[in-house]
């Protein structure tokens, strides 16, 4: 495979990230549409629409800011500070400020209920999608990982044999999404738990797969992603130490309400 990947089209060639990229935005906002019509929604429209903006600009926000962080010398030799922060961006910024920005929001609208059961399954779609994209970058985007000596490592567009950690994160997506279809027959969940058991393992996989890529460390040893991801575990801590949390009071798996308990 030669990197980047393009696609020709008489005598133009297209990148094929530049078209998977907003593919996957569209097939997992179509996705989302379709889960809430099926599935209904026990926010109102309106208020969802505000969710929406809120999570649109938290991500878009949130994705630039920690993207221009990733390497501070670069920042700070740049020539544009605001063109360089537009220039870079990364999912788990996305993420977080998309979190931040629906937080925001429900305050602002008064809504109580949880709202990111419905997100999620589109949001891994997209991702899944997205991450093919990057993949096709090789090493001209960096989403590539570094040198390895072990068998399945790849030729991203240079003369290494790296980590090909785009495919890392498609299948450990893939697992997060049969995981979490398997607990939700299993178990009856707390509203919003799904959400949270996605960030959780999301979070987890950034913090580990960063040290097996280029990236600008501080003194600790940490990546700005790593310290991110450490954030968004420690919002998240009191459902890692405390699962049970998750699961709805006073109803038995689902297992144990069929077939006893297994």
């Amino acid at each position: 495979m030669q990197f980047p990947v393009e696609i020709s089209i008489g005598h133009l060639k297209i990148l094929l990230h530049t078209i998977v990229e907003p593919l996957a935005f569209f097939i997992g906002f179509r996705y989302f549409l379709d889960l809430r019509k099926k599935q209904g929604d026990v926010i109102e429209s309106e208020n969802r629409i505000w969710i929406l903006l809120g999570a649109i600009f938290g991500a878009l926000f949130g994705s630039r800011i920690l993207g221009g962080l990733e390497n501070p010398l670069q920042l700070a030799s740049s020539d544009n500070v605001l063109f360089y922060f537009y220039q870079n961006k990364t999912v788990l910024g996305g993420f977080l400020g998309g979190l931040a920005g629906v937080e925001l929001i429900k305050k602002i609208i008064k809504e109580k209920n949880s709202s990111g059961d419905l997100f999620t399954y589109p949001m891994l779609l997209a991702l899944i999608i997205g991450r093919i994209g990057c993949f096709s970058m090789g090493v001209y985007e960096e989403t590539y990982g570094a040198p390895t000596s072990f068998p399945w490592g790849m030729h991203l567009g240079d003369n290494e044999l790296r980590h090909p950690v785009c495919l890392y994160e498609i299948i450990y997506l893939l697992l997060i999404w049969l995981l979490l279809v398997k607990l939700e027959q299993r178990y009856s969940l707390q509203s919003g738990a799904r959400f949270k058991l996605f960030m959780i393992a999301y979070c987890l996989f950034r913090f580990f797969l960063d040290f097996i890529k280029p990236h600008y460390s501080f003194k600790i040893g940490l990546s700005s992603i790593q310290l991110a991801a450490l954030a968004g575990l420690i919002y998240y801590y009191r459902y890692i130490f405390h699962p049970v949390l998750l699961i709805r009071k006073n109803e038995k798996p689902l297992a144990e309400t069929k077939a006893g308990i297994v």
